[in-house]
């Protein structure tokens, strides 16, 4: 009994502790809620006191700005009202200005149109004038109008060609002297950076012999040995009374180097025969190609010039053999581009364009003597087809005036070649052409008319020309000085240059008696 009454104090207490929290939780509860909703009140209350402080002041600023911009409105419009009516008083100067210039005008172009009047007034009185001194010129001079027109226009036209005459002459004074002046300081240059010397080389080769025996041993029995040497090698042997040596003779200035070498070995060796002149001159043709080979490539390089075509490298080897009156060409066609290519440096010019010409300028003389033309032409033949270009080859082609030169370039190369051409000692020419070029050089100038004695001098280096002092005034005589150089320039060929001078003197002689 007391069991469950125990068991039932337990379960009655248990159910009342849980009943009596659930009613504690659910007190707890309602004043959690209760706490929030003050707590929420609270917050909404605040948000709306600052949403009306933050509403205030929005109205405020926006005031504010209101009344800054109505500020700077009114200052904006009193700024353009100001600008308004200061170009309404410049348009007001300005239409009083142009009201001011048209009354000028207006009396400026009353003045004109009296003016005129006058004028026109004036013009009949002169034209009046004018036909009354006529008449009285006519009736004095017993000369028609149209005549005596034409004697004034021929005096005026004589007047004009004579102050015409007069001027080109100053202009070409001055012109000529500072070309002159400015091409000494090019040309002494060039000179004294490139300086060579001039061996004067000719057109027949001597072979030294040990013995005149060894005349006999060259001709042969019956002249075999001769017969087969000239045979082989194209050239003459010219054998004589000179006294130990042998003349060899040829056009062609390879074979003729071939046969010297071959002869030089014949002697040297001792046997001399058909069969070992046969093999000296083909040992000897192969020697010599090797050094045309090795000289152009040596010219090449000296030159400062590359990318040549092998066949041109031959050519200019080829030069090595060849002369010009007495002069080496390839010595010489070395010197003209070093001296176009330093003219052409001073100038601004290319230097190398002038190079390349200046070296191939006499490529034609190579083989001149097996094909027909000129050197100039057979040279541009060349270049063109081992794919020279079309500045090269026109530069390289004016040095002898065949073509009008029309760059920088091929002016200087042709001075490069007048310059090596016409140095002291560098070539020499026969006495008969000297003696034709100086009769050609006076005959020219005594084909002119007033001309009474000319003079060749210097070595046909300068000509003098005496003129009649009553047929040829100052101005005529550079007219004949002028005409003289371009018919000498046009019908000689000589290294260098030509001066022509004309000289005119009038004497006055009295006698006291």
């Amino acid at each position: 009994m007391e069991t469950a009454y125990l068991l039932f104090a337990s379960v009655a207490a248990v159910l009342g502790g849980l009943g009596l929290g659930y009613w504690m939780r659910g007190r707890l509860d309602e004043k959690r809620i209760g706490s929030v909703q003050q707590r929420a009140a609270e917050i909404l209350r605040k948000s709306e006191e600052e949403a009306a402080r933050l509403k205030r002041e929005a109205q405020i600023s926006i005031k504010e700005e209101e009344q800054r911009l109505r500020e700077q409105l009114d200052r904006e419009t009193r700024e353009r009202r100001s600008e308004l009516l200061q170009l309404e008083r410049r348009l007001d100067q300005r239409e009083e200005a142009l009201e001011r210039r048209a009354a000028a005008l207006q009396h400026k172009e009353e003045a004109l149109q009296r003016k005129d009047a006058e004028l026109a007034e004036a013009r009949r009185e002169v034209e009046a004038l004018r036909e009354k001194v006529q008449a009285e010129l006519t009736r004095i001079a017993g000369l028609t109008p149209e005549e005596a027109r034409r004697i004034v226009l021929e005096e005026a036209a004589e007047q004009a060609r004579h102050e015409a005459a007069l001027m080109i002459k100053d202009i070409e004074n001055e012109a000529r002297e500072e070309a002159e002046r400015r091409a000494r300081e090019i040309i002494s240059t060039a000179i004294q950076r490139y300086a060579a010397d001039h061996v004067a080389e000719t057109t027949v080769s001597v072979v030294s012999l040990p013995s005149d025996e060894m005349k006999g041993r060259i001709i042969g029995r019956e002249g075999r040995n001769i017969r087969t040497f000239e045979t082989l090698t194209g050239v003459d042997l010219i054998i004589d009374d000179t006294p130990e040596a042998v003349l060899i003779s040829a056009f062609d200035p390879i074979r003729r180097e071939v046969a010297r070498i071959a002869l030089e070995r014949l002697v040297a060796d001792g046997r001399i025969h058909p069969a070992r002149i046969e093999e000296m001159v083909e040992k000897a043709r192969r020697d010599v190609e090797q050094i045309i080979r090795e000289e152009g490539e040596a010219a090449a390089l000296d030159a400062g010039v590359h990318g040549l075509h092998p066949e041109l490298i031959k050519m200019l080897g080829r030069l090595k053999f060849r002369t010009s009156y007495g002069q080496n060409v390839l010595r010489h066609s070395l010197e003209v581009s070093h001296l176009a290519g330093m003219m052409a440096a001073e100038l601004g010019a290319d230097e190398k364009l002038a190079r390349r010409a200046g070296l191939l300028h006499d490529i034609g003389k190579a083989i001149d003597h097996d094909v027909e033309g000129t050197h100039v032409q057979i040279g541009m033949e060349l270049l063109r087809r081992y794919r020279e270009s079309e500045a090269v080859i026109h530069a390289m082609s004016c040095h002898h005036g065949e073509y009008e030169p029309h760059s920088v370039e091929a002016v200087l190369v042709t001075a490069a070649d007048a310059l090596s051409a016409a140095r002291p000692g560098a070539r020499r020419e026969s006495l008969e052409l000297y003696l034709r070029r100086l009769e050609k050089l006076e005959a020219i100038a005594d084909s002119f008319e007033g001309v009474e004695k000319a003079y060749a001098i210097q070595a046909g280096r300068e000509i003098r020309i005496m003129v009649k002092p009553d047929k040829v005034d100052d101005a005529e005589a550079a007219r004949i000085a002028r005409e003289i150089a371009r018919r000498i320039e046009k019908e000689l060929e000589y290294p260098g240059q030509i001066k022509v001078t004309v000289i005119r003197e009038t004497r006055a002689v009295e006698y006291a008696r």
